[in-house]
């Protein structure tokens, strides 16, 4: 029997598991909102932002391991989630967004609410289609949720016409999809795997770079085990913090641009790099031409493309992983690492990671007590000062997870993150660390944190500053702080070097518009003031809370590399 292709979306939806969509309704979704109405087991969530939706299912997907779900209408409704699909892109999460579009009739007049939305995301998706018959819709759905969620993961849209989803059809959905000329690796090749771990016995200072890859596999487990039956130190870049407990004795620090001083020593004096699931970005390299100068580098990804694309490597491997690290461990052997490794602590105890204790509250201050109180929590961060002050302050192990944009670096994606998260752990506390810049980017959506019962904690370090283009302008610029000051006004004087008594009130008042979307408001401005406004947040599970910690203006993320310069030298105080 025949159904209505609105009918089949609904019943694809069920048949792949999903249990949450976030969607927002327009003129060419209407049909799939109403039939989504009709049935039990698929709760739509209501953000208020398409940009804002986006950002949830990416929170969602990332903090669950569950392909997100998006619904949003034609033209802004979808043009609104363009950031959010290039961020899931840069950032590998999956993804399968669905946009309503015009009748085919109409595609090309120009119709209102018309755009080409696949044409527009084709370099953002790992896959965009718009559906143009009916009887291939179940196959297309199908290939969706397999695109998005195995190989490498990533983002898929679907475009479908409302003549599509009113239009009558075959009701089967398939169990499987074979998709000519996507082929994901499933397997290792062994020999070039042999020769990588080969070069790591043999290497007098080895040093394995952890990437976001190794979060994205679920390896981490598998990872600690190499690297302890090896006794080989472990950095990691800002998307594999985590893949290796912080605490652990093998584990140096993050690596890059505000990477911990002993991690780029190591990174520039180590002998072999063994990396794992990272892309070299130019955050982490600096200049290309004096990247791991001394290294043999041993390149493990999924991603065949990811390879030798901005480092060239000694010894590629195409693996999951998982795959990879399990194979290693059955050859790992122990290795005398010993001199190495009080090599890099001893460069630890020259410069270590930490601020002054003599001059008020300080990032590192709140991030000490947040490590004392969240035992079990998801952490979510929005993107700029605090965001590298989060990966280089926080303690994270097995029982804590981090989320944040690393690949696009997206102000505003904090707060809708982090609401994506807590709806998809609802017995979890999750905590959102952001900026008062980027926390007003998305600030609507305290709405549906609200509404949702979704009791995040957000923890703001309002500096009344853009910070981290307020650090280059200070460090690199003169101090002139163009477009940069929250406060700024436009009787403000046109040369203004710093924050001074003259300066106007900060707008807005954040503890005043917390209350008044019915959350919770708490402004914390010294040091022993932290832990009482956690303990008090974490008491509030009613509704979301916002932490406004005062922080100076003159705190600076470092160390700091700057951009195009070798890793090796960097800006320490």
């Amino acid at each position: 029997m025949d159904i209505t292709g609105r009918k089949l979306f609904v019943k694809a939806l069920q048949e792949e598991h999903v249990t949450t969509v976030f969607g927002y309704p327009g003129g060419t979704v209407t049909d799939l909102f109403d039939e989504l109405y009709k049935q039990e087991g698929i709760e739509v969530v209501l953000p208020r932002h398409e940009q804002g939706l986006i950002h949830e299912a990416e929170g969602y997907a990332r903090s669950t391991g569950k392909v997100g779900v998006c619904l949003v209408t034609s033209g802004p409704g979808a043009t609104n989630i363009m950031t959010g699909l290039a961020d899931a892109h840069y950032d590998n999460i999956p993804l399968v967004c669905f946009t309503g579009q015009v009748p085919l009739s109409l595609i090309g007049n120009d119709a209102f609410q018309e755009v080409d939305i696949v044409g527009m995301t084709r370099s953002i998706t790992k896959y965009g289609v718009t559906v143009q018959r009916r009887e291939d819709l179940g196959r297309i759905i199908k290939m969706a949720f397999h695109i998005a969620s195995t190989g490498k993961p990533g983002p898929v849209l679907i475009d479908l016409p409302k003549d599509i989803q009113t239009a009558s059809g075959p009701a089967e959905y398939p169990s499987s999809v074979q998709i000519r000329g996507y082929k994901p690796n499933e397997s290792v090749h062994v020999g070039q795997l042999k020769k990588a771990y080969k070069l790591l016995r043999a290497a007098k200072k080895p040093l394995l770079l952890a990437g976001g890859g190794i979060n994205i596999a679920g390896a981490n487990d598998r990872l600690v085990s190499f690297v302890e039956k090896m006794r080989i130190p472990v950095v990691t870049t800002v998307m594999g913090k985590g893949a290796i407990p912080s605490s652990h004795p093998l584990y140096v620090g993050n690596c890059g641009m505000h990477g911990r001083y002993a991690a780029n020593l190591a990174v520039s004096e180590c002998d072999v790099l063994f990396s794992i699931g990272t892309r070299f970005n130019d955050r982490i390299t600096g200049d290309l031409n004096e990247f791991a100068p001394k290294a043999k580098i041993v390149h493990i990804d999924v991603d065949t493309a990811s390879i030798s694309r901005n480092v060239v490597v000694d010894v590629p491997v195409v693996s999951d992983a998982n795959l990879a690290l399990e194979k290693l461990s059955e050859w790992a052997e122990s290795k005398d690492t010993e001199a190495w490794r009080r090599q890099i602590a001893q460069w630890d105890e020259e410069n270590p990671l930490e601020m002054r204790r003599d001059h008020g509250m300080t990032p590192q201050m709140i991030f000490e007590h947040v490590n004392r109180t969240f035992g079990d929590a998801i952490y979510v961060t929005d993107v700029g000062q605090h965001q590298m002050w989060a990966t280089q302050y926080l303690e994270l192990d097995s029982w804590h997870q981090l989320i944040t944009s690393g690949g696009l670096g997206t102000m505003g994606f904090g707060l809708p993150a982090a609401i994506g998260a807590k709806i998809g752990n609802r017995d979890r506390e999750v905590v959102c660390f952001c900026g008062d810049g980027g926390l007003q980017m998305n600030i609507q959506e305290m709405a549906t944190a609200v509404v949702q019962e979704a009791p995040v904690i957000i923890c703001l370090f309002n500096n009344h500053y853009l910070g981290m283009v307020r650090q280059m302008q200070q460090l690199f610029y003169g101090k002139r702080y163009e477009a940069t000051c929250l406060r700024r006004r436009r009787t403000c004087p046109a040369n203004c070097k710093g924050t001074n008594a003259a300066c106007p009130p900060y707008t807005p008042d954040f503890v005043a518009l917390a209350e008044s979307y019915g959350a919770h408001g708490i402004r914390v401005e010294r040091e022993e003031e932290i832990q009482a406004a956690l303990d008090k947040a974490r008491a509030c599970t009613d509704a979301p809370t916002i932490i406004e910690f005062m922080i100076s203006a003159d705190e600076l993320v470092l160390p700091m590399v700057k951009g195009g310069n070798p890793m090796s030298e960097m800006i320490l105080k």
